[in-house]
């Protein structure tokens, strides 16, 4: 249903919000409303190319090393293993979680790698415990906002960043027009056909009119505490990337 409905764009751009991001090796992850594992894989992938482009830089400077040189590379060796990075992903939704599973068992991922039940409003881990809080297309599911917004700021450690990738307001209005149309007839009509589903597909287009544009959102995200808050649009603003820090 994501592929139909958005044409396979969603895979842009949560290819943006990992490009945003750009994770270095050693940093821990929480995908909040994550089950499928998306941005997780994205994530660990992206992680393991970084960590391969330095090996090979490393490489291309011990070419010809000295003895203190081949000492600080069995020393570097240890600080490797402490730097290896981890994703978390939470989800209410036992079910997703399992096909999140699954997926990475085909795909071979499993290293590194966390799934676990929780609630954005009341998440099961203490303070301060990851680097990089992300939520993709769920916030806007969520009853009360603020609420998820402090429990990401507090499972953030001091520097972490927040990031949200979700529907926004679009800023053309002849291509907000085109995708007022095709969001209320054609997606719950694709929600009938692919999913036999009408009526969630229907509360998708009337839910993300509902969620706050970029501005506004952006104002909630600093009233639960973050700095530096700025946002991406992303086509047009059909999708909208949030990020603040906790400092």
């Amino acid at each position: 249903m994501n592929d139909a409905m958005s044409l396979g764009i969603h895979r842009l751009w949560k290819d943006m919000l990992l490009h945003v991001m750009h994770p270095q090796p050693g940093v821990r992850l929480l995908d909040v409303a994550g089950g499928t594992g998306d941005i997780a894989f994205r994530f660990m992938e992206y992680v393991r190319s970084q960590q391969e482009r330095q090996q090979r830089r490393a490489a291309r400077s011990m070419q010809t090393p000295s003895w203190e040189d081949i000492s600080t590379n069995y020393t570097n060796e240890d600080v490797e293993e402490s730097k290896e990075s981890r994703a978390v992903v939470c989800d209410i939704n036992k079910e997703m979680l399992k096909v999140g599973k699954e997926k990475a068992d085909s795909m071979g991922i499993s290293a590194g790698l966390s799934w676990v039940v929780g609630d954005a409003e009341e998440l099961p881990f203490d303070d301060d415990q990851f680097d990089i809080y992300t939520i993709a297309f769920g916030i806007r599911n969520v009853t009360h906002i603020d609420q998820a917004l402090q429990e990401a700021l507090r499972v953030l450690k001091p520097g972490g960043r927040f990031m949200c990738l979700e529907f926004s307001k679009v800023t053309n209005p002849v291509l907000a027009r085109l995708y007022d149309a095709y969001s209320f007839q054609m997606i719950p009509v694709l929600g009938e056909v692919i999913a036999g589903d009408w009526k969630s597909y229907q509360y998708l287009v009337e839910s993300i009119r509902k969620f706050p544009d970029q501005e506004e959102f952006k104002g909630m995200i600093e009233d639960a505490g973050f700095y530096c808050v700025q946002y991406y649009n992303l086509t047009g603003g059909v999708v909208a990337l949030h990020s603040g820090f906790k400092l």
